[in-house]
This record gives C-alpha cells, sequence and structure tokens, in this order.
C-alpha cells in the first residue's frame, strides 16, 4: 500500500503531462507539493526539514541550470556571431545525395550540436539545414529526431549522465565504492550499450525516409550507403567510446561528433564509399501535403566567416575540457585543486540541516560562459548581438529551470523521508527508516523482480517523453532505478545506465523535441505522424540495450559492486 502512496507524485506528473497534455514547469511543482504532503503525513517528515531538502534540491539544480546556461549561450553567441551559419556552409556542395546528406547532417551535425549544447538544439538547427539542401519539411523533421538518440546521454557536455550521477551519488558513497570509478563505469556502459545499437538505428533511420519519402517508397533504397554508414560509425564510435573509457562524459558526443563530420566530410568529397547512383527526392510537386511547410522556414543566415575561426571557440572548449579532466585521472595536484575547490556551506548543515557544495571551477558551464566572452572579441561581435545571445538564452533556460527546481526537489523528499524517522517501519522486509524511494523500489522489484532489465530503458524513455529532456528523465527515475537495481541484487552501474540510454532514446518521440521540430521545419500539426514513424526505431534500439545489459549479466558483470 504504501509503494501506491508513494509513486503518487510521479503518477500524476505522468497522467498530467501525457492525458492532459500539461508542460513540466507546471507538473513537476504540483508533484513536488504532493511529495511534501505524503512525506508528511505518512512518513512524518517535519517542515524544517522539507524546507531544507527543498532549497538543497533546489541549489542542487542550480549547478546543473549553470551548465545548460553556458552550453545554450555559447550557441546563441555562435549564431549571433555568424559562425554557426559558416559551419553550416560546409555542407553546400559536399553531396547530392540526400542519404550522404542525412548521415552528415543529421546524425554527425547532430551529434556534435547535442554533445555541445543538447536540449531540443541538434533538431532546431539540423532540421532546416536539412531543408536547405533540397528535404521535406516532415522528412528533416523525422530524420533529425531519429539520428538525435545516440549523442543525448552525453549532451550538453555530459549533463544528463552526470546528473544521473549526481542523484545517486550518496548513495553510491554510503556502498562504499569510489565515486569517480563508478560515474566512469556508467559513463563507459552508457556509451556501449548506445554504440552497439547505432549501426541498426542509423540504417533505420535512412531506410524509413527512403520507404516514407522516397520517390520508389522502397526501404532497400538504404542498402548502398551501408558501408559509408558503418564507416562513419566505426570512427564516431572509437572515438566515443575512448573518450568514455578514459575521460569521462562531458566530451564524449561533442569530440566524437566534430571529428567523425570532418572526416564524413572530407571522405564524401572525395567520393570514398558513396553511391554510384544519386538518391534525392521526387519533385517538390510530387510531395503529400503533409510534407509541407504550413508555415515559413527562415533560411539560414549568410556568413563569410573563415571555418577555422568560426570552430575556434569549440575547439577552446574541446582544449581546456580534456586537458582538466585528463590531468585530473593522472593525479596532477593543480587539476585535483580546481575539483576540490568549492563555495557552499562546507560541513556546517546551515540549510536547516543540510549542506550543499559546488566545485565551481570544475563545472563547464563555467567554461562555456568564459569562451562565450572570449568569442566576443574573437568574431568582432557588437554589442547588440552579445545582448541578444544572452536575452536569448536566460529565455531558454527559464523553462529547464523550472523542472530542474522542483524535479530535484521533489527527489530530495522521496530520497531523505525517512532520515528523520529511524523507528518508522512502513513495509516488512525494509527495516526502519526506509523512504519513499525505498518503499517505490520494493514495489517495482517485487512486481518484476528478474524482468526488471527489460522495465528499466522504458522508465527511462517515458521520463524523457513526458519532460522532453534525458537530464529531468535522469532526475526522476535515476534514484529509482538505483534502489531497485539493489533490491534485485542487479548491478546498479547497468541498471542506471539502462535508464540512461531509454532517456536518450526517447529523444525520438518525445513530445517537447517533437514540437520544437516541427515549429523549426513549419510542420506544426504533424505531430502525431511524426511520432508514429519514430516508434519504430525507438523500439528496436530498447530492444537493443536491454539485450545487450541482459547479456552482460548472464556473464556476471558488475562493474563497481557496492557492499552488501
Amino acid at each position: 500500500m504504501y509503494a501506491l502512496i508513494a509513486f503518487i507524485p510521479l503518477v500524476v506528473v505522468v497522467v498530467l503531462m501525457i492525458a492532459f497534455n500539461w508542460p513540466a514547469t507546471r507538473a513537476l511543482p504540483l508533484a513536488w507539493a504532493l511529495s511534501l504532503i505524503i512525506a508528511g503525513v505518512f512518513w512524518q517528515l517535519g517542515p524544517v526539514d522539507m524546507t531544507g531538502l527543498t532549497l538543497r534540491g533546489f541549489l542542487d539544480a542550480f549547478t546543473t541550470l549553470f551548465i545548460i546556461f553556458g552550453a545554450i549561450l555559447i550557441m546563441n553567441t555562435l549564431s549571433a556571431s555568424g559562425a554557426m551559419s559558416a559551419i553550416n556552409g560546409l555542407f553546400k556542395g559536399v553531396s547530392q545525395d540526400a542519404r550522404i546528406l542525412a548521415i552528415l547532417i543529421g546524425f554527425l551535425f547532430g551529434a556534435f550540436i547535442e554533445g555541445a549544447a543538447g536540449f531540443g538544439t541538434p533538431a532546431a538547427l539540423a532540421a532546416p539545414l536539412l531543408i536547405s539542401v533540397g528535404f521535406p519539411p516532415l522528412a528533416a523533421a523525422v530524420v533529425a529526431l531519429i539520428c538525435n538518440s545516440t549523442p543525448v546521454c552525453f549532451g550538453a557536455v555530459g549533463t544528463p549522465t552526470n546528473t544521473a550521477f549526481a542523484t545517486v551519488k550518496d548513495a553510491v558513497v554510503d556502498g562504499g565504492a569510489n565515486p569517480d570509478a563508478w560515474l566512469m563505469a556508467l559513463t563507459q556502459w552508457s556509451a556501449f550499450n548506445l554504440t552497439v545499437g547505432s549501426f541498426v538505428m542509423l540504417i533505420l533511420c535512412v531506410g524509413l525516409m527512403c520507404k516514407v519519402f522516397g520517390p520508389n517508397k522502397r526501404f532497400g533504397d538504404v542498402v548502398p550507403v551501408i558501408p559509408f554508414i558503418i564507416f562513419v560509425l566505426v570512427v564516431f564510435n572509437i572515438i566515443y567510446l575512448l573518450i568514455a573509457s578514459f575521460i569521462g562524459p562531458e566530451l564524449v558526443s561533442l569530440v566524437a561528433g566534430v571529428i567523425t563530420l570532418l572526416v564524413g566530410l572530407g571522405t564524401a568529397r572525395a567520393g570514398f564509399l558513396q553511391p554510384k547512383e544519386i538518391w534525392t527526392f521526387a519533385e517538390k510537386s510530387q510531395w503529400e501535403e503533409a510534407w509541407l511547410a504550413k508555415s515559413e522556414v527562415s533560411a539560414p543566415k549568410v556568413s563569410d566567416m573563415n571555418i577555422i575561426k568560426a570552430f575556434l571557440p569549440y575547439f577552446i572548449i574541446i582544449l581546456v575540457l580534456v586537458g582538466t579532466r585528463v590531468s585530473q585521472n593522472v593525479g596532477m595536484d593543480w587539476a585535483n585543486a580546481m575539483k576540490s575547490f568549492t563555495i557552499g556551506t562546507g560541513e556546517s548543515g546551515i540549510i536547516l540541516g543540510q549542506n550543499w557544495n559546488w566545485a565551481v571551477l570544475w563545472s563547464p558551464g563555467l567554461v562555456f560562459v568564459l569562451t562565450a566572452l572570449i568569442t566576443v572579441a574573437l568574431h568582432g561581435m557588437q554589442g547588440g548581438e552579445v545582448k541578444q545571445a544572452w536575452i536569448n538564452s536566460l529565455k531558454q533556460v527559464k523553462g529547464a529551470a523550472i523542472a530542474l527546481f522542483f524535479g530535484v526537489a521533489m527527489v530530495n523528499i522521496f530520497r531523505y523521508t525517512g532520515m528523520t524517522n529511524p523507528d518508522l517501519v512502513l513495509v516488512d522486509g525494509l527495516g526502519a527508516g526506509a523512504s519513499m524511494l525505498t518503499v517505490m523500489a520494493k514495489g517495482l522489484a517485487d512486481l518484476f523482480q528478474g524482468a526488471y532489465v527489460i522495465i528499466a530503458p522504458l522508465i527511462g524513455v517515458l521520463g524523457a517523453f513526458m519532460s522532453g529532456s534525458n537530464t529531468v528523465s535522469n532526475t526522476l527515475f535515476a534514484p529509482l532505478q538505483f534502489e531497485t537495481a539493489t533490491m534485485l541484487g542487479m548491478s546498479q552501474v547497468l541498471i542506471v545506465a539502462l535508464q540512461n540510454n531509454g532517456g536518450a532514446i526517447g529523444n525520438m518521440v518525445c513530445v517537447n523535441n517533437v514540437v520544437a521540430a516541427c515549429a523549426t521545419t513549419g510542420t506544426s500539426g504533424n505531430e502525431g505522424l511524426i511520432i508514429k514513424t519514430n516508434v519504430v526505431p525507438m523500439i528496436v534500439y530498447c530492444v537493443i540495450v536491454i539485450a545487450v545489459v541482459a547479456v552482460a549479466m548472464a556473464l556476471g558483470v558488475n562493474p563497481v559492486p557496492l557492499a552488501a
């Protein structure tokens, strides 16, 4: 009974966002309020602890929000300076084959943008670019959304993965594991699962494009470009896995995307592994009405900026993040000092018994903001352009702020409800002081037992579908997945990796991203058709990551086991 009661806030979120189309900015504050009521009535959590946990949640959310703001700011700064249109110009004249352009723009350019900014920007930038090279607007939206899956765990310099880890870090430490090792293992397995499925995903994406939008309506038209897909993904995945294994989550998609993009552009220009016959869409007069834009889509701004100059801010970001992360991993004192320096409360418990500390010098958000300021001088930007970039960034981050503040605060309530009542026993077999989160996890463990590996990524998909963000999905569900894995004796790393993967794969169909893609392609009103088209690759990708983890568990893999 108590498990059902504890689940009420999450059920309310799902119902309001899916059935009644409420935005996360409205649904999550209400769910947070419900969690307080339930914690107070059934777990006897007092008002002081409620307030302290909420304030700590807000401050924890701020550290994530600062990274999101910095990532969006650098993107808007480059758009205002003309650098982004110069980067877009790379694709002009590379190939006339729409299948090749779908790979280069939809997947590789999208992966680069996801790694740099995340939060819906890949579809917003890649889809209009696909239209500019001859794609039907609806096809551009579909391709951009399907391709925006593999890179998402490491979007906005690793924010989803770092967020998943942040929500379970205390439990990892309590379990006697090294938190840095646990984060690296989560990064590695999140990446490995997705690389296995990426080959099928990209072939499905291009094949569906040929089947639904091609002149021959034939899935088999993807076959001539499969060698190029395999080549591109081998290059991408090697870099992706190396960075995930030895550096950390921040640069996985960003570096893999930009390097493979340059390799793909060069090989496509040289004719390497290119199909003998060019495949294009039929004449525009033959396109179905649903494929067309219902409103005008503005063409990308023309810029003659040198491509090296355009990419320079990203090179700076990559060098700084790689340099600091590698230096810290090999134990250099200055890097360790940067990571150890914090601002906050120390161990004073000044926030009504709670502590909050922020390693500000280690935040990728600081690197983004400083690089955006440097870019003003590098690109000779005018004051009005800079002002508009900051205004646009603050507007874009506003919605994410509300969702994250209340989402993290609610998770804090879930996790720590048992702390002030160590003698409170609600569920047999859990011992005294069990939190709402522990009770929910026991309910899931009892319900699904050994089949939970199948459910884990679907919970991630659900979180992304209803919130529009893998980061928010991980905020809500990573702690629950961790606790359930613990109850079932499963590897917590592998189950949380599946949560992370599910949130990434769910980006194909999540309402927020679909709405944004339709808005930027002028196809608003076709959201249902896009979701219907993208459901198939989403399900296939989920099946693959489930199979990978199921095999790993059958072989006894447990990357960082916690103490019993």
